[in-house]
């Protein structure tokens, strides 16, 4: 019953439409190369719409100076080389943002009763996608926030990468060689309320922004870096420069305390405290190996040190060591070079965020979870496209881009 109706109700709508020549502006149309188009007859396509497939009737303008052709009603109702409705393509950007190819076409027929193929739906998600990435790189809608203190973090996931996408690049595998490409990750939060003396996340101030690319910015550049020019948009959307107290979270990584250097000088930077404490419980396995009656009780001396933010005290263990454990070196160089940011007692008192546990969690959920399933190889470009969409959905922006594109 429930078919019979929409098939009612799609040829209801051909029919209207087709009836309706206005989209027939006259024997002429000015075409983009400067010369005019003529009108050349009415041409059908079949459209997946809502309610289903319809064959719709258009006109058709062709110019022969440049041998292109225009269809005024395609640009009308947003079927511009695509017969995918844009009824149809919000549906199949939701879903592909959180489900596989494969799993969006079952999950639409079964909900929708809409038959668009897997490959279908990889590219019109892919081209929404594509279109987002580019606005979020030319429009920059301002998000009110009221929080004295507001937080960014960064940290980077690899993705499984098709072979000529890591070509040449030096890797992880045992041959030197890679597979996969590390995606980039901005998260932006508040935390106003306190339990039990510790930061809270605030209940839907979570947003995401990320890409495969570079942030390194070289010395002679007149720009940051792509992913830096990334952070500096996600800031001002978020009002991060007008915050009382600005404070940036990461893992330690080198680039993510380069690029806040460059953009947010007077930020308060905070090595994850959990990151900081990992250093140290594999360390204290190399030293006293994993099963050690020693390793526990050494752990808990030092992660109590580690509490206080009593660098000093840590260094000055890690310092015995280095002649038994070559990691001893390194770690002593980590706990360096990051002292003034894991100052742990200090950033509590204050009601500080010391954990990096909202952008490890974007890593998981928001990259992971959707572009590390089992068999799954990406482009550069297909990987930035689903990564754009997904975090406009889980930023909760997707509705307000596409009430732009509506307008447009």
């Amino acid at each position: 019953m429930l078919r019979q109706v929409r098939d009612f109700g799609a040829t209801l709508m051909a029919t209207l439409l087709n009836a309706d020549h206005r989209d027939c502006q006259g024997s002429q149309l000015p075409c983009s190369c400067g010369q005019q188009a003529r009108y050349s007859g009415r041409q059908s396509k079949t459209v997946t719409t809502v309610l289903g497939n319809m064959v719709l009737e258009r006109a058709y303008y062709h110019c022969r100076a440049c041998g292109s052709g225009c269809y005024p009603r395609d640009e009308q109702l947003g079927l511009t080389h695509t017969s995918i409705s844009p009824g149809v393509l919000r549906m199949i950007g939701i879903s592909a943002a959180h489900l596989s190819f494969g799993q969006s076409e079952t999950m639409l027929r079964e909900l929708a009763q809409l038959r668009v193929d897997a490959k279908q739906v990889e590219r019109s998600a892919e081209r929404l996608g594509a279109a987002i990435a580019v606005e979020e790189r030319n429009v920059i809608d301002i998000e009110p926030n009221t929080a004295k203190t507001r937080y960014l973090g960064m940290d980077g996931t690899g993705i499984p990468m098709r072979a000529e996408e890591t070509a040449g690049r030096c890797g992880k595998q045992p041959d030197g060689t890679a597979k996969t490409r590390e995606v980039k990750l901005v998260a932006s939060w508040t935390a106003e309320t306190l339990k039990d003396g510790k930061a809270v996340t605030d209940k839907g101030s979570v947003t995401y922004n990320g890409a495969i690319e570079s942030a390194r910015t070289p010395d002679h550049a007149k720009q940051i870096s792509a992913f830096g020019q990334r952070v500096e948009r996600e800031a001002l959307r978020r009002e991060f420069y007008q915050a009382e107290r600005q404070v940036v979270i990461g893992d330690g990584a080198a680039w993510i305390w380069r690029t806040c250097q460059e953009l947010f000088p007077k930020a308060i930077q905070i090595v994850d405290l959990y990151h900081a404490k990992d250093r140290l419980a594999k360390l204290g396995k190399a030293v006293y190996g994993a099963e050690s009656d020693l390793l526990k009780p050494w752990r808990e001396h030092q992660f109590a040190a580690l509490d206080k933010g009593d660098i000093d005290a840590l260094l000055a263990v890690i310092e015995t060591l280095s002649e038994r454990c070559p990691e001893a070196h390194e770690a002593a160089g980590y706990f360096e070079r990051n002292r003034h940011r894991m100052q742990y007692a200090k950033f509590r008192e204050q009601g500080l965020c010391v954990s990096s546990a909202v952008v490890e969690a974007g890593c998981k959920n928001v990259i992971g979870a959707r572009l590390k399933q089992s068999g799954m190889h990406w482009s550069v470009a297909g990987a930035n496209a689903i990564i754009a969409l997904r975090c406009s959905v889980l930023s909760d922006r997707f509705d307000d881009y596409w009430y732009r594109r509506a307008a447009c």
